[in-house]
């Protein structure tokens, strides 16, 4: 990302009452981006709004106050971290003053409380300090399984994906209207966001059940919006990679060899459906394997 890039947090209409501010910037933090590289969505309600995540930094979360204020007078008055990432949670500070519930899993905040202060030193290194200061504000509100909420007035779901991407991750679910909340459990057109601390056949799992659910509108942690095509598409993708690495590693083959068949097998179909096919194969590849130890 060019140094010139105006970072403007515009909000973007998905419905009458649901609205995104998608990230410009993809990927690491950088002194360019800000540490801004995701997205956030909120929702209004009759008497406030529900954020769903808040970026990276306690600046960032004041920046999306600012743009929230375009389109609504009403306060935010409910968090949802959708996981313990820190591009998804830092920005809590910002919102302390009206916000009556900050919403995680107990997976999710145990790991907060655990690698927060790190995570907060990491963005200032990697962003050269552009980030500015962040005060850790951590969820004040521990959601339990397949919880049902009414946000004023809006009937709220939200889904445990079991670790699928992160330990605690969770996605929000508005069933009269057919959105789904991702998080970085569900992507547009980027590859899927595998982690060493994820459950990779949790979250083929968690997609298959999320594509059942034939949502309307899917909005992502990073990239566009997008349609439940995309979500098929993954646990496609996702189960086609894990199941030849499953079978080669059974069978002794190497990582290097497991990654030739994949993309002879899968790169005439995906390579032009994901922007980043190319480069993040073969980290699934290898990262596949390494959870078979």
């Amino acid at each position: 990302m060019a140094k010139n890039i105006k970072f403007d947090f515009v909000v973007t209409t998905i419905t009458e009452n649901v609205y995104s501010i998608i990230s410009p910037s993809i990927g690491l933090p950088t002194p360019e981006n800000k540490g801004w590289n995701s997205n956030v969505h909120f929702v209004v309600t009759e008497t406030g709004v529900l954020l769903f995540d808040t970026g990276s930094s306690e600046t960032i979360g004041n920046n999306i106050k600012k743009a929230i204020k375009t389109v609504t007078d009403l306060p935010v008055r409910w968090v949802v971290n959708s996981h313990s990432h820190a591009d998804h949670w830092l920005g809590n500070a910002a919102f302390t003053d009206t916000a009556v519930e900050i919403i995680a899993s107990e997976q999710a905040i145990a790991t907060m409380r655990k690698y927060g202060q790190d995570d907060v030193e990491f963005y200032a290194k990697v962003t050269h300090g552009t980030i500015g200061t962040t005060q850790l504000k951590y969820p004040n509100f521990l959601l339990d399984q397949r919880q049902k909420r009414n946000f004023g007035g809006v009937d709220v779901e939200f889904i445990f994906s079991n670790g699928a991407h992160s330990p605690g991750d969770i996605l929000m679910w508005l069933p009269e209207q057919k959105i789904i909340f991702g998080g970085d459990v569900l992507g547009s057109d980027w590859m899927p966001m595998i982690t060493d601390h994820g459950n990779v056949p949790n979250l083929i799992d968690t997609l298959h059940k999320i594509a059942k659910l034939s949502p309307d509108i899917v909005l992502t942690g990073h990239g566009k919006a997008t349609t439940a095509k995309a979500i098929t598409r993954d646990a496609e993708l996702l189960s086609g990679v894990w199941e030849q690495v499953l079978t080669d590693h059974k069978n002794g083959l190497k990582p290097n060899e497991t990654l030739l068949r994949v993309k002879a097998d899968l790169a005439p179909k995906y390579n032009s459906l994901y922007q980043d096919f190319e480069n993040e194969i073969e980290r699934h590849v290898k990262l596949m394997y390494s959870l078979q130890q």
